[in-house]
C-alpha cells in the first residue's frame, strides 16, 4: 500500500512563571501574518531531535533556556494549522522569570509573560494547549513535590506554600503541608533570613536535588489536603 505523507513536526514550550504570588505563561507575539499572539515553538529541523529542536526555539523566540523541560502531549488535529499539516509536541518549561530579560527573534516580535488567568485568544490551538498544560501542573504537583524553579535559590517556606495555592486555587492545610514536606528532607534549613511586612523574619529553606533525585528512585507519595 502506497502511502502519501506530507506532514511537518513542530513542538511547542507552554513555560509557566511564578512572580508575586502569580502564575504566569510566556507567549510570544508572531513577526508574520496577522502578528498573533502564540507559544514559543516551531518546525523541527531534520538534524535535531524533539528536546533539541524546543531547546532552540524557545532560546532564539524569547531568550530563555529552561532547566526543567517535559513532554506533554501530541496535538495531530487535521486543520490545527491552515498552512499546512503540522504535528505539535508539546512542552511544559518552569523557570523563574526573575533569572531571565526577555528577547524576541527570529519568527517572533515580542515576548511577554501574561496571567494564566488572562489569556488571549492565541494562534493555532494553543489556548489549548495550555489548559492541558495546566491540568498536567495541577495534577502533578498534587502527588508530587514539583515546582522549586518557580522560586528564587532560597526562599522563605510561605512562599512554596503562596506557589502550591496559586497553581491549585485552593487553600491547602498549612500545617500538614509544612510537616510532610519537611519530613521529605527535600528541604534544607539555611541560617539566613527574610523579613516579610511587619512580622518578625522569616527563616530561608533551599530545594536539596539530591536529596529529592534519590526519593524518586525509590519511590514517593505527596498527598496534599485541603484547608
Amino acid at each position: 500500500m502506497k502511502i502519501i505523507q506530507n506532514i511537518k513536526i513542530a513542538v511547542d514550550a507552554v513555560v509557566f512563571g511564578y512572580a508575586d504570588n502569580k502564575l504566569n505563561i510566556l507567549l510570544i507575539q508572531q513577526k508574520y501574518g496577522l502578528g498573533n499572539w502564540a507559544l514559543p515553538g516551531g518546525f523541527v529541523k531534520d538534524t535535531e531531535s524533539l528536546d533539541e529542536a524546543v531547546v532552540r526555539e524557545l532560546k532564539e523566540e524569547t531568550g530563555v533556556k529552561a532547566n526543567y523541560l517535559e513532554q506533554l502531549y501530541t496535538f495531530g488535529a487535521v486543520e490545527r494549522d491552515q498552512r499546512t499539516r503540522v504535528v505539535a509536541v508539546s512542552y511544559i518549561a518552569l523557570i523563574n522569570p526573575k533569572n531571565y530579560v526577555l528577547k524576541a527573534d527570529t519568527d517572533a516580535k515580542d515576548a511577554k509573560w501574561f496571567n494564566v488567568n488572562d489569556i488571549p485568544s492565541l494562534a493555532f490551538d494553543h489556548n489549548e494547549i495550555i489548559n492541558a498544560g495546566l491540568e498536567r501542573l495541577r495534577s502533578k504537583i498534587n502527588y508530587r513535590p514539583i515546582g522549586f524553579e518557580l522560586l528564587a535559590s532560597k526562599f522563605p517556606f510561605s512562599d512554596l506554600e503562596h506557589l502550591y495555592q496559586t497553581i491549585l486555587n485552593k487553600e491547602i492545610d498549612r500545617r500538614n503541608f509544612r510537616k510532610k514536606l519537611l519530613s521529605f528532607g527535600i528541604l534544607t534549613e539555611t541560617d539566613e533570613f527574610q523579613k516579610i511586612g511587619s512580622g518578625r523574619p522569616a527563616k530561608l529553606f533551599k530545594f536539596n536535588s539530591k536529596k529529592y533525585q534519590a526519593l524518586e528512585k525509590k519511590g514517593f507519595h505527596f498527598e496534599i489536603k485541603f484547608a
